[in-house]
């Protein structure tokens, strides 16, 4: 069926910006701190996972602008390398977004229960490990109620779930924006404990770059989402030019927010405290705010779970149809219903992936670095596919579409990016990384004997 084109340039950027701000920027600093030990690195780790995402957006942008369809990220790879790398890719992308997700509606759980449950009452029951596994079965609860209520939204078609986007997009902005406000009303004592604990000294430069490659991990997931946007490209109104606008407009608003409510983060907890802290952001506004606006601010970070959770089932759906139009995957996968042109059948089994993954890793950190090591592979073979598809599409050059500058230099700068963390992450974390190679080979295995059978079938027929 002819889909209608629905999304403007102001919808489009807002998706950008929600498939990056999810709720990784209200916890991945503490990981960040901890990791880097001193705020100069840590500074650096955002300032330069800024400075690749900038360069993999623009990279996004060109691609999205020469391909605009449905399911991009599986069809630009499909059409630049081979559908066997496209699917086993695709799939672990799905599964790597389906973690994503999971890791963010468990942060809104971790939220929303300091509000049902007082953080004094809280210490009290840790003593206890029942009391404890009740706290953990209410997160999960809380999480995969999230999953479900946006399921549903989702199911009445992309212009409901568009509007209720940019209405939580909205809140989630203004909630980032509030959040830098103690800047200008904390004391300086903050900034002090920053000074006081910047350690004198100086380890080796490969202890530096371990330690910053451990940080870049947790600034990936943060910065991570905006390649996503192709998957929308079908039904963007003037797709060649609006995707690249809304790419760039977008990253550009993510880079600043980031930036401020880091240094934030830093001058008003203080970077020593930061580094143990978890639900930072609620933190950050008792201080200055007190108890009552520590309440208010972990319900609206809550609304800023549902924003991500409803643009990543927004998403990835559109993925698996794309692979169904290829054969990859059945027919039900790109069923579409007739009124709200809903992908039912994609949309109900990504949502039941989200499911599970929330069951089985339980807690954030056991996502984060199993959800990146997957990402290396589909950033890098994603923006790989510039150049091929540079060449293959040589033809609408003229045509009006964006080209970057500095090519080829932006691309190959964001896949050694990513390859330096997928190698940071083999070396610290072997265990998960060694479970995501499984899995990769598992679906290019399963693509080829799937593709055997089918030409055994068709032989028989």
């Amino acid at each position: 069926m002819k889909l209608t084109k629905q999304l403007s340039l102001f919808d489009f950027t807002i998706i950008m910006v929600s498939l990056v701000i999810g709720m990784g920027i209200f916890r991945t600093p503490s990981n960040v701190a901890m990791a880097v030990g001193s705020p100069a690195v840590f500074y650096a780790a955002w300032i330069v996972g800024g400075f690749i995402a900038l360069c993999g957006a623009l990279t996004y942008a060109e691609i999205g602008s020469r391909m605009p369809v449905t399911g991009g990220y599986y069809k630009v790879i499909a059409f630049a390398y081979h559908p066997s790398i496209a699917f086993a890719i695709n799939c672990i992308i799905l599964v790597s977004n389906a973690a994503s997700l999971a890791a963010v509606a468990l942060v809104g759980g971790e939220y929303i229960t300091g509000v049902l449950i007082p953080a004094s009452q809280q210490q009290r029951w840790i003593s206890n490990p029942e009391n404890t596994l009740y706290i953990q079965h209410l997160q999960i609860g809380i999480a995969i109620c999230a999953v479900i209520i946006f399921y549903g939204l989702n199911l009445m078609g992309l212009k409901m779930s568009a509007r209720a986007q940019n209405i939580l997009t909205v809140i989630k902005i203004l909630m980032v924006i509030a959040l830098i406000s103690p800047l200008f009303f904390a004391g300086s004592s903050s900034a002090n404990t920053v000074v006081t604990h910047v350690s004198t000294a100086s380890p080796a430069f490969v202890e530096y770059l371990k330690s910053f490659g451990i940080g870049l991990v947790a600034v990936s997931f943060t910065y991570g989402g905006y390649q996503q946007t192709i998957n929308f490209g079908e039904e963007v109104v003037q797709p060649k030019k609006t995707i690249p606008r809304g790419i760039f407009f977008g990253i550009i608003i993510i880079i600043l927010l980031y930036f401020f409510i880091n240094y934030a983060y830093v001058n008003v907890i203080g970077f020593e405290r930061l580094k143990t802290a978890k639900n930072i952001a609620a933190i950050m506004a008792s201080k200055v705010f007190g108890q009552n606006a520590e309440k208010i601010l972990s319900v609206l970070l809550f609304l800023s779970v549902l924003a991500y959770v409803n643009i990543t089932l927004m998403s990835n759906p559109r993925v698996m149809a794309a692979m169904s139009d290829d054969n990859i995957l059945p027919p039900a996968f790109k069923k579409r219903n007739v009124k709200t042109e809903a992908l039912t059948t994609s949309l109900t089994v990504f949502s039941i992936l989200c499911v599970f993954i929330i069951f089985w890793a339980k807690e954030f950190d056991t996502i984060l670095s199993f959800t990146i090591f997957l990402d290396c592979f589909g950033m890098a073979f994603s923006a790989g596919s510039i150049f091929i598809i540079r060449k293959k599409t040589s033809y609408l050059d003229d045509s009006g579409i964006y080209i970057m500058k500095l090519y080829p230099l932006l691309p190959l700068i964001f896949i050694a990016a990513y390859v330096f963390v997928g190698i940071s992450i083999l070396v610290t974390n072997t265990k998960i990384s060694l479970v995501g190679l499984a899995v990769l080979a598992a679906f290019i295995i399963f693509y080829f004997v799937a593709e055997k059978l089918k030409e055994q079938k068709n032989m028989h027929q």
